[in-house]
């Protein structure tokens, strides 16, 4: 194991995993929480989360179908029901900051689908997968290393 794995302080790590456990509570749809998860790990370009939570889904019973158009769920509007798409929509803007704040019509589109507690707790979630999304990549964590 090289140094630059090794630098995650435990504490860091279990309250990471505290704020990833709670933000996919309040959501309540284990299947969902897994696809807003991938996709900001596509977009972050995070193999070992991208690995991990492919995984995940696959256990929570998303399809291949979603699993193989994600990155495409704009385009692909038969396989993705509107709940869906505004939590992907909220996950790539709050991930993309670079593109500017997250817009208005992207936020109340959720808020539309998504009660306040839910709505926080998808946004606790994105933010979530991008930390880890961050640590990981920033550590040059190879995919792989998860087993369900």
């Amino acid at each position: 194991m090289s140094p630059r794995t090794r630098l995650l302080d435990p504490a860091v790590g279990q309250a990471m995993s505290a704020l990833s456990a709670t933000a996919k509570r309040g959501l309540g749809d284990p299947a969902l929480a897994e696809l807003v998860v991938i996709r900001a790990s596509q977009l972050n370009h995070c193999a070992f989360c991208l690995d991990m939570h492919l995984a995940l889904a696959r256990e929570h019973g998303v399809s291949e179908r979603q699993l193989d158009l994600l990155a495409a769920w704009e385009e692909a509007e038969d396989v993705f029901d509107e709940r869906e798409r505004a939590a992907l929509a909220l996950t790539e803007s709050v991930t993309v900051l670079t593109d500017g704040f997250v817009p208005d019509e992207v936020y109340d589109r959720a808020a539309a689908h998504f009660d306040e507690s839910e709505l926080a707790h998808l946004i606790g979630l994105v933010v979530a997968i991008n930390n880890w999304n961050r640590m990981m990549v920033g550590r040059r964590i190879p995919p792989g290393g998860y087993t369900p």
